[in-house]
């Protein structure tokens, strides 16, 4: 079954952190994303620009409206995300445990809609 691992951080805490501990923390990333590969449970992932440059897009009577920005409020913000191969919903919080980002923020496991084609 595939899982979505999304990562929640604050971004301004974030930006908070020193060039050298940033720099640890992206190599953990790099370790972690090859463990990861190197066992069969990744299927993609990759970090997000900040909120300040995403847009919201909603549709409302046919009409097209746009906001700058995400639309909640929230104290951490999207960050990144795998997705992810796990045998159940055990190991996928096993593999979210070991994402870096689960020290600082946190890790949201949702299982990936399953269709019959």
């Amino acid at each position: 079954m595939q899982y979505l691992l999304m990562i929640y951080l604050n971004e301004v805490e974030y930006a908070k952190i020193e060039k050298e501990a940033e720099g640890k923390m992206l190599a953990e990333y790099q370790a972690f994303t090859q463990s990861i590969i190197s066992t069969g449970n990744y299927k993609g992932g990759d970090r997000l620009q900040p909120t300040s440059t995403s847009t919201t897009v909603r549709v409302r009577d046919g009409k097209i409206l746009t906001t700058d920005g995400p639309f909640a409020e929230t104290r951490e913000q999207l960050g990144g995300y795998y997705m992810i191969e796990a045998k159940n919903i055990d190991e996928a919080i096993g593999i979210a445990a070991r994402i870096p980002g689960a020290r600082l923020g946190s890790i949201e496991v949702r299982p990936v809609w399953q269709y019959n084609h």
